[in-house]
Protein backbone atom coordinates (compact mmCIF):
# COMPACT_ATOMS: atom_id res chain seq x y z
CA UNK A 1 0.00 0.00 0.00
CA UNK A 2 1.05 3.56 -0.89
CA UNK A 3 2.80 5.86 2.06
CA UNK A 4 -0.24 7.89 3.32
CA UNK A 5 -3.58 5.65 1.85
CA UNK A 6 -6.04 3.70 4.63
CA UNK A 7 -7.60 1.15 3.15
CA UNK A 8 -11.00 0.18 4.81
CA UNK A 9 -14.05 -2.31 4.22
CA UNK A 10 -18.04 -1.22 5.23
CA UNK A 11 -20.69 -3.73 4.55
CA UNK A 12 -24.42 -2.99 4.85
CA UNK A 13 -27.62 -5.43 3.13
CA UNK A 14 -26.17 -6.52 0.30
CA UNK A 15 -23.41 -3.81 -0.69
CA UNK A 16 -19.63 -3.81 -0.38
CA UNK A 17 -17.68 -0.96 0.02
CA UNK A 18 -13.66 -0.84 -0.37
CA UNK A 19 -12.48 2.57 0.30
CA UNK A 20 -9.12 4.52 -0.37
CA UNK A 21 -8.60 7.35 1.82
CA UNK A 22 -5.24 10.00 2.08
CA UNK A 23 -5.40 13.44 3.62
CA UNK A 24 -5.99 15.88 0.22
CA UNK A 25 -8.76 18.39 -0.39
CA UNK A 26 -12.00 16.85 0.24
CA UNK A 27 -12.61 15.16 -3.64
CA UNK A 28 -15.23 12.03 -4.03
CA UNK A 29 -14.27 9.54 -6.72
CA UNK A 30 -16.85 6.47 -6.23
CA UNK A 31 -16.62 4.20 -8.93
CA UNK A 32 -15.30 6.77 -11.29
CA UNK A 33 -18.04 9.32 -10.22
CA UNK A 34 -18.16 12.49 -7.55
CA UNK A 35 -20.73 12.12 -4.41
CA UNK A 36 -23.21 13.78 -5.78
CA UNK A 37 -23.55 12.00 -9.23
CA UNK A 38 -23.28 8.58 -7.88
CA UNK A 39 -25.73 9.23 -5.09
CA UNK A 40 -28.27 11.81 -6.21
CA UNK A 41 -30.60 11.77 -3.12
CA UNK A 42 -29.15 14.91 -0.87
CA UNK A 43 -30.18 12.76 2.20
CA UNK A 44 -28.02 9.99 1.52
CA UNK A 45 -25.01 12.51 0.71
CA UNK A 46 -25.15 14.05 3.93
CA UNK A 47 -25.60 10.65 6.10
CA UNK A 48 -22.25 9.55 3.75
CA UNK A 49 -20.45 12.74 5.41
CA UNK A 50 -21.81 12.45 8.55
CA UNK A 51 -18.32 10.84 9.83
CA UNK A 52 -16.33 13.69 8.52
CA UNK A 53 -18.84 16.67 10.18
CA UNK A 54 -18.76 14.61 13.45
CA UNK A 55 -14.86 14.95 13.65
CA UNK A 56 -14.76 18.15 11.89
CA UNK A 57 -12.63 16.77 8.84
CA UNK A 58 -15.10 17.92 6.12
CA UNK A 59 -12.93 18.49 2.94
CA UNK A 60 -9.29 17.00 4.88
CA UNK A 61 -9.12 14.01 2.79
CA UNK A 62 -9.67 12.48 -0.99
CA UNK A 63 -11.98 9.27 -1.13
CA UNK A 64 -11.66 6.84 -3.33
CA UNK A 65 -14.53 3.78 -3.02
CA UNK A 66 -15.34 0.83 -5.19
CA UNK A 67 -18.90 -0.41 -4.09
CA UNK A 68 -20.56 -3.34 -5.24
CA UNK A 69 -23.79 -5.00 -4.84
CA UNK A 70 -27.40 -3.67 -3.16
CA UNK A 71 -29.19 -1.12 -3.92
CA UNK A 72 -28.26 2.81 -3.45
CA UNK A 73 -29.53 2.55 0.56
CA UNK A 74 -27.32 0.02 1.45
CA UNK A 75 -24.37 1.14 -0.80
CA UNK A 76 -24.70 4.42 1.22
CA UNK A 77 -24.62 2.58 4.27
CA UNK A 78 -21.75 0.83 3.51
CA UNK A 79 -19.72 3.93 2.22
CA UNK A 80 -20.47 5.46 5.30
CA UNK A 81 -19.23 2.85 7.60
CA UNK A 82 -16.32 2.45 6.03
CA UNK A 83 -15.67 6.70 6.14
CA UNK A 84 -15.98 5.91 9.77
CA UNK A 85 -13.52 2.98 10.13
CA UNK A 86 -10.92 4.99 7.80
CA UNK A 87 -11.12 8.55 10.54
CA UNK A 88 -10.39 6.14 13.38
CA UNK A 89 -7.57 4.19 11.53
CA UNK A 90 -6.48 7.98 10.52
CA UNK A 91 -6.91 9.45 14.12
CA UNK A 92 -7.46 7.16 17.17
CA UNK A 93 -9.48 9.59 18.89
CA UNK A 94 -12.44 10.22 16.44
CA UNK A 95 -13.48 6.66 18.08
CA UNK A 96 -15.25 7.85 20.71
CA UNK A 97 -17.24 10.27 18.95
CA UNK A 98 -18.10 8.26 16.18
CA UNK A 99 -19.15 5.41 17.86
CA UNK A 100 -21.26 7.65 20.20
CA UNK A 101 -23.29 8.46 16.83
CA UNK A 102 -23.64 4.95 16.03
CA UNK A 103 -20.91 5.33 13.17
CA UNK A 104 -18.89 2.46 14.05
CA UNK A 105 -21.41 -0.20 14.55
CA UNK A 106 -22.65 -2.53 11.55
CA UNK A 107 -26.10 -2.42 10.84
CA UNK A 108 -27.10 -5.99 10.34
CA UNK A 109 -30.24 -5.66 9.36
CA UNK A 110 -31.39 -7.37 5.90
CA UNK A 111 -34.03 -9.04 4.51
CA UNK A 112 -35.93 -12.19 6.13
CA UNK A 113 -36.30 -15.24 3.90
CA UNK A 114 -39.53 -16.16 2.38
CA UNK A 115 -40.87 -18.99 4.56
CA UNK A 116 -42.53 -22.39 3.06
CA UNK A 117 -46.41 -22.06 2.24
CA UNK A 118 -46.21 -18.34 2.30
CA UNK A 119 -45.69 -15.93 -0.46
CA UNK A 120 -43.33 -13.55 1.44
CA UNK A 121 -41.79 -13.87 4.53
CA UNK A 122 -44.05 -13.17 6.90
CA UNK A 123 -47.48 -12.63 4.77
CA UNK A 124 -50.04 -15.33 4.38
CA UNK A 125 -52.42 -16.43 1.85
CA UNK A 126 -55.75 -15.18 2.04
CA UNK A 127 -58.15 -17.24 4.60
CA UNK A 128 -61.54 -18.61 3.28
CA UNK A 129 -63.71 -20.04 6.41
CA UNK A 130 -65.59 -21.71 3.75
Amino acid sequence: MAEGITHTIGRRKEAVCRLYIRAGSGKWDVNGRTLGDYFPRPTLVSAIQQPFTATDTLGRYDVKAKLEGGGQSGQAGALRLAVSRALVQMDETHRRKLRDLGLMTRDARAVERKKPGRPKARKRFQFSKR
